[in-house]
């Protein structure tokens, strides 16, 4: 029997500012396999997407081996993935007028949208802030856990994700199982506060096209084999489908509408609190040597946009934390050729929280799968 798809209406109250109080449904995809042999008890499995990306063209693309949602339902989880208010199929509130996004994304809008007029932005706020983020993943667990039965859930995160599943796990360590991390994005000298006042100046969302996605992977490739024949095509045509809207508007190709959002509290002081990550969380992270956003390089006189993901790993302060680091990989790697090893590498934690039997530690793994422990 195949893997079985559910798509979920998760009904949340929403604190988005542009929406603030009112009733939502959250977008949730779960994928479970009810092949013969399969244990009944599953271990559930929430995966959350980046800044850029909806969930479903992340960890769901329907071509060859690509779905990594599938490939932990095969291995016998049942797996929940959740788009942010702003994201994917989930509610974007503000984002349907043009004239919300960036002064400078108005000139991709060629041909004009339908219906669109020329003017000033009529919300003129940043879409979402971290406070709504978690509060939307805290109401996704919370479902998720009386739904299944369950009194916690494995955490996997792409990129942003973190900033929303990294405090979310140090505040609620009751309800995560585990952490995985692929290619986080971590500030160790970020903000620990919430700006004065909310919802603060600036763009709802930003535009990005095809070819912007095409010419920044371009820049992370080093072999030719990295990156199959056809991927950026596969890749934003899943991104497309899940943006009725944006892909309507611009270049015959469409648009990407991405919702720009406040961010505070992931830091190394968030990290360490408590011990909680690496101690009663376990967390493994993993990203590519080829990945250029997660390690600024020259670093950043700006805090909040100088990166580095060896800093996240020296930041856990508990035991159980591990990392890896994949060969010819880029923040894109889940379309690209290691985006197998990513999937086992995941199985094999969900199941033992270990990485070649160990607990803690650094490794480099090749394009082969073979792990290497870093000295």
């Amino acid at each position: 029997m195949p893997v079985i798809s559910k798509d979920h209406a998760v009904p949340h109250k929403s604190t988005v500012p542009a929406n603030k109080d009112k009733m939502v449904n959250l977008f949730v995809r779960e994928k479970y396999d009810t092949s013969p042999g399969q244990s009944p008890e599953r271990k559930v499995v929430l995966m959350l997407h980046g800044r850029s990306v909806p969930v479903l063209a992340g960890f769901d693309l329907q071509h060859a081996s690509y779905s990594w949602a599938e490939a932990l339902a095969k291995a016998g989880h049942d797996v929940f993935m959740m788009d942010l208010q702003g994201s994917g199929r989930s509610p974007r509130p503000k984002m349907d007028d043009p004239r919300n996004t960036g002064t400078t994304d108005q000139s991709l809008l060629k041909p004009r949208p339908p219906g669109f007029t020329s003017g000033p932005a009529n919300y003129g706020f940043q879409l979402s802030n971290s406070d709504s983020d978690r509060a939307e993943l805290h109401t996704v667990v919370e479902w998720i856990c009386n739904e299944r039965d369950v009194d916690t859930v494995a955490f996997i995160g792409w990129s942003a994700a973190a900033f929303t599943m990294g405090p979310y796990a140090v505040e609620n360590p009751k309800r995560v199982n585990s952490l995985f991390l692929l290619a986080p994005i971590f500030p160790p000298d970020g903000t620990s506060t919430p700006p004065t006042t909310l919802p603060q100046p600036g763009p709802t969302m930003f535009l990005s096209t095809r070819w912007g996605v095409e010419s920044g992977w371009n820049r992370e490739l080093r072999s030719p084999d990295q990156r199959e024949l056809g991927m950026v095509e596969k890749a934003w045509a899943a991104i497309m489908e899940n943006d009725s809207v944006g892909r309507t508007w611009g270049p015959p190709e469409g648009l990407n509408r991405i919702r720009n959002f406040v961010r505070w509290g992931w830091n190394k002081t968030t990290a360490a609190q408590g011990g909680v990550l690496g101690g009663s969380v376990p967390v493994l992270i993993v990203y590519g040597d080829a990945d250029s956003q997660v390690n600024t390089s020259p670093p950043s006189t700006n805090p909040e946009l100088n990166f580095s993901v060896p800093a996240l790993y020296e930041a856990v302060a508990g035991s159980r934390r591990l990392m890896v680091k994949l060969a010819d990989a880029g923040h894109s790697v889940v379309w690209e050729a290691q985006h197998k090893n990513v999937h086992n590498l995941s199985k094999h934690w969900l199941k033992h929280l270990k990485v070649d039997g160990k607990t803690q530690g650094v490794f480099d793994m090749a394009v082969n799968g073979d792990l290497s422990p870093v000295s």
